[in-house]
């Protein structure tokens, strides 16, 4: 055999050697988080080569998730969109709203009145993941969040999301809220492919506002190489959620974890799949042997399904119930404990909205703090959390109450 034949003959038995262990590499982290006790319920993965949107590996990619605020990659869509319409200008200013400045952490703090500049709210979405931020561009653009969250599911529909809906741009819970790894790859695939121009601010290290510093959330782009976006998630309903894009000899791949018991194994385990995805798709090896089944059809999860709306938001449930947390002589300190509040469940709390209710008495009023716009059997369940602890709480109902502002 000449030394030519041979060295083809040998680098052929290393491509099929390289593509076996990746594929078994693969197989494994694959089937060892799908079948872990601790994701039985929510974990979801997927590797997508990003050049053909194909679809390398994947456990539960259909199964209905909590996005927390990987939603934020939509809302980033549609402010990417509106500056390649020309409708909005990097310098637009954005006025904060009273209920933008009520959002939970994560959040920007900026007060009620108060504007950011579009540039500085993408910035302030992609590093601190800014709630108030997030509720400011969709107030932006629509009359209400709940506006914009139709305009977020009917963009999702036009892109090929088929099992997503969202309620509101920042992430915070909704249970009818809903996605899954295989909608999010398209998104993030989306961003990639229809605003090249824009996509470099997801790799923004960190971002500097009226003297504070803020870190971005994604420690793969300091920790991983070929790391250059997109977005990080955390909501207690979810666990930890990560979309990462990275890029290899030219090869540019899409990954995705939900679920992660902490930020630091979410990171882990994105590692090694990025690392057996590269390998898969080296040499040209992963084009003979990984065809992608059709996706089957989303699971039912009967824990949201009987509460989540529909597209239309047309079967909304009897949400005029509402947590209070104390009645005060001023409307300062009645917010600042609602929004407290919030704080300590805002799993339960955190898309709700911050009612101050004034009651008159004889000689003064008192001011009573509620948060808003849940049923009664999850504002039962935030009352208890709030017990636990140590916040002083009564479930009351809204039904008949006006109230004409958030504060």
């Amino acid at each position: 055999m000449s030394d030519a034949k041979e060295h083809q003959t040998q680098t052929g038995r290393l491509a099929i050697l390289r593509f076996a262990c990746a594929t078994l590499a693969m197989a494994v982290i694959f089937t060892a988080l799908a079948v872990s006790p601790a994701f039985a319920a929510k974990y979801a993965a997927l590797i997508m080569d990003a050049d053909t949107g194909r679809v390398l590996k994947s456990v539960e990619p259909d199964t209905p998730i909590y996005p927390a605020s990987l939603t934020k990659m939509m809302t980033l869509y549609l402010v990417f969109d509106a500056l390649q319409r020309k409708e909005w200008a990097l310098e637009k200013p954005l006025k904060v709203s009273a209920r933008a400045a009520s959002q939970p952490a994560s959040r920007l703090g900026l007060p009620a009145g108060s504007t950011i500049a579009v540039k500085d709210a993408i910035l302030a979405l992609v590093t601190k993941s800014a709630n108030d931020i997030a509720t400011t561009v969709a107030e932006g653009m629509d009359k209400s969040e709940r506006d914009f969250a139709l305009r977020m599911t009917s963009m999702a529909r036009k892109l090929g999301m088929k099992n997503t809906t969202f309620r509101n741009a920042s992430g915070l819970f909704h249970r009818g809220q809903m996605t899954t790894a295989r909608d999010m790859a398209v998104l993030a695939r989306a961003l990639l492919r229809d605003f090249p121009q824009h996509y470099h601010y997801f790799s923004t290290p960190a971002f500097t506002y009226k003297g504070q510093t803020h870190r971005n959330h994604n420690g793969l782009l300091d920790s991983y190489d070929g790391v250059d976006g997109i977005k990080t998630g955390y909501i207690n309903a979810s666990g930890f959620n990560l979309v990462a894009s990275a890029t290899r000899d030219g090869r540019r791949l899409i990954g995705l974890v939900f679920g992660g018991q902490s930020a630091i194994t979410r990171n882990r385990q994105m590692s090694q799949l990025l690392d057996a995805g590269f390998a898969m798709i080296s040499d040209g090896a992963a084009t003979t042997e990984v065809a992608e089944a059709p996706p089957p059809p989303a699971k039912p999860d009967t824990t949201v399904a009987s509460a989540a709306p529909d597209e239309a938001g047309s079967s909304e449930p009897d949400d005029d119930w509402a947590v209070q947390v104390g009645a005060y002589r001023s409307r300062g300190p009645a917010y600042e404990a609602a929004r407290h509040a919030i704080e300590k469940a805002p799993s339960l709390l955190g898309d709700g909205i911050i009612k101050i209710v004034p009651l008159k008495k004889k000689k003064h009023t008192l001011y009573r703090a509620r948060i808003v716009g849940f049923d009664k059997g999850r504002a039962d369940t935030a009352c208890r959390t709030l017990e636990r602890a140590g916040v002083a709480c009564l479930v009351v109902s809204m039904k008949g109450v006006q109230v004409a502002s958030n504060l």
